[in-house]
Order: C-alpha cells, then structure tokens, then sequence
C-alpha cells in the first residue's frame, strides 16, 4: 500500500540489480529515493541532499560501508542522519564494529523488502522525536535564560529607582517641616519619575510574557491611525528632542493585532527619536514585497551601528555601549522582534556607522492587498 512520505533515503550498494530493486520497492510505498554505488559518492551526495536516512552495503570496492559510516559520523552535515548497514554478514564481531562505527540497524541479505520499509519507518519515528525533544530542550534553555535576565533586570533596574523613591520618601517623612515647597515638589516629582520608570519596566515585562503565551487573532490594520496614535504616546520626547517624523502617503495594508503593533511603532520611534541626530530626523516607509509581506522601516540620522552592535541589538536586555547617556532597559527591541515573529513576520536593521540606522519588520499582507 503507498503512504504518502516526505521523507528521503539514500541508498548506498555497488551492486546494481540490489539497488534497482529496492529503489523501486521503496519508490512504490512513497519515498523519496536517492542512490548511490560506492562509499566516496555516497558521502557527496549526502552532504548535498541531506537524506533522512541512509541504508548502506558493507561490502563494497574502495572505501567499504564501516569506514563510509564513520566518515559520515565525523561531518557535521550528515552526523544526526540514521545509518542502517546491509551486510550478507551476520557474526557477532561485524554488527558490533558497524554499531560502534554509528550505524543504528542492521539488515540482513537478502533484504525482506517490507522489512526495510518497516524499520525505515521506525528509526524514522525515533529521529524526528529526538528532532522534537532537541527542538522543546533548546526551548527550555531559551526560557531558563529569559528568566534569568528577568531576574537580572528586576535586581539591576527596578532596585536602583526603587533606592531612589524609598530615599527621598523617608526625606519628606523625617524633614519636610524643614524643606521649602520648592523642594517637597522636586522630591515628589522624582519619586514620580522613578515611579513610572519602574512601570515602564514592568509592563515591557509583561508584554514579553504575554507575547510568547496569548494566541491572537490577526485582523487588517490601518497604520497611520496607528502611527499617530504611537507619535502621540510619545508627545513630549519627540517635542523634548525636537524630532522630524516624515510619513509617506499611506501605506500597503497588513495583518496584525492593533495593540501590540501601535507598541512595535512606539518602540520603534522612541529608539530612532533617543539615538537620532540632533535634530532627530525620522522618515518612515512601508512597502509590498514579492512573498506577499508587507516591509515597514523607520530610518534615522544617527551615528549608526557596527556589524557586531547589530547582531546583538534585537536580544532582551541588550543595551549597546554608546547607551549609558540614555536611559533605557534593553527590552523595546526584543519586544519588537517577539511580537513580529509571533505573527510570521522578521525584523532586522540596516546601517553603517556615520550613516544612520534602518530598523525594519515584515508583517503578513492583507488578502484584499493586490
């Protein structure tokens, strides 16, 4: 009976009648099939095609199946593939050097052709589980280290602005018979300051969490109401830095959440208005692209980025070196790219020291976009 499997195998015997038969054997219950008639090609083709399994002869001229099995163990291309030897040989000492040269199985010749099927089938099984445990352990870790940054931010940038309000709350409790009103409003303002830099720390907080955590239903958005609405949260910095923002006409429609996009555009624009020029001069743009993704970018006239400070720019917590003037926690940008990726798209930035920086992200272009 065919089955429909997407998986491909390579199989490796010099004998032709051998590999003709099974190429067709296995062909008609629904692999894909490559071949190849000795260990030196069967190693190339490996590291181009990157089969999923490898059903290999022992016995063959040049290098034979053992040594073949453990070059492919060495490489890394091909180290994780499965490797099932056939051999007409079945004494103990041969299974032993094959299982100790990295192959997985054994068939024996003649092959019972449903047989190879069957245990194709099964170390296949066991591989993409091991694909999958692989995939939730690097998961895990990713979080572990989340969580460790997220207990680094609450010691680091909540302790010192909460120092700062504890502080001068026990001034105005012991001396504010002794303070002008003057000072009892500088005292206050900065305990309100400092209080709203901790929220501002928090809710980036929580919007990481619930980013990863809530399933949302994407609708069709319309992004100058959303930019104005963005520009408008940020009123008083762009006022402050005395910013540019130039907008284009109007922009492709996207998909989205409205929500957590207006945050993507807030963060984005408040990282371009702090790390501008001076005067700050922004020109926002968005465009349709061939894979039917809509491109958004904000590019600024800063002082722009090295290669290494773009690698890092989009990772929790990062604060780049030239940053110690501005405040900031390192989360605005991975806010960005989690909740981009959460619906598909990517985010990136283009720049050149002395030249400015564009940041950009993809989302999903709306259905009724042409």
């Amino acid at each position: 009976m065919t089955q429909d499997n997407s998986e491909t195998v390579l199989i490796v015997d010099d004998n032709l009648t051998n590999l003709a038969v099974l190429f067709a054997h296995l062909r008609s219950v629904g692999f894909k099939v490559l071949v190849a008639e000795n260990g030196y090609s069967a190693i190339k083709r490996a590291q181009l095609a990157l089969p999923d399994i490898i059903l290999l002869d022992i016995l063959m001229p040049g290098i034979d199946g053992l040594e073949t099995c453990r070059q492919l163990k060495k490489l890394p291309e091909t180290c994780n593939i499965p490797v099932i030897l056939m051999t007409a040989l079945t004494d103990t000492e041969t299974k032993i050097t094959g299982f100790a040269a990295g192959a997985v199985d054994y068939i024996t010749k003649p092959a019972q052709y449903e047989e190879v099927a069957a245990r194709i089938h099964t170390h296949l099984t066991i591989r993409n589980l091991q694909k999958k445990l692989e995939e939730r352990l690097a998961e895990r870790e990713k979080l572990v280290q989340e969580l460790d940054a997220y207990a680094q931010t609450v010691a680091h940038d909540l302790k010192a602005p909460l120092a700062l309000i504890l502080g001068f709350a026990e001034i105005l409790e012991t001396r504010w018979h002794n303070l002008s009103l003057a000072e009892c409003e500088g005292l206050l303002g900065s305990i309100l300051r400092n209080g709203r830099k901790m929220q501002e720390i928090i809710d980036g907080l929580l919007l990481l969490a619930n980013v990863r955590q809530e399933e949302i239903r994407l609708t069709k958005l319309d992004m100058l109401p959303l930019i104005a609405e963005a520009q408008a949260r940020l009123s008083l910095l762009i006022e402050r830095n005395q910013a540019k923002i130039i907008l284009p006409p109007g922009f492709p429609a996207a998909m989205g959440y409205v929500p957590w996009i207006e945050q993507v555009w807030v963060n984005l624009l408040s990282n371009a208005v702090k790390y501008g020029g001076s005067p700050p001069e922004i020109i926002l743009n968005g465009r349709l692209q061939p894979d039917n993704m809509v491109l958004f970018s904000v590019q600024d006239n800063g002082r722009g980025l090295t290669p290494e400070e773009q690698s890092r720019i989009f990772s929790p917590f990062s604060r780049l070196d030239h940053a110690g003037q501005i405040e900031g926690h390192g989360l605005g940008l991975s806010i960005v790219e989690r909740i981009v990726s959460k619906f598909g798209g990517t985010t990136g930035v283009t720049s050149e020291p002395g030249k400015g920086s564009m940041f950009y992200f993809t989302l999903p272009s709306s259905p009724s976009e042409p």
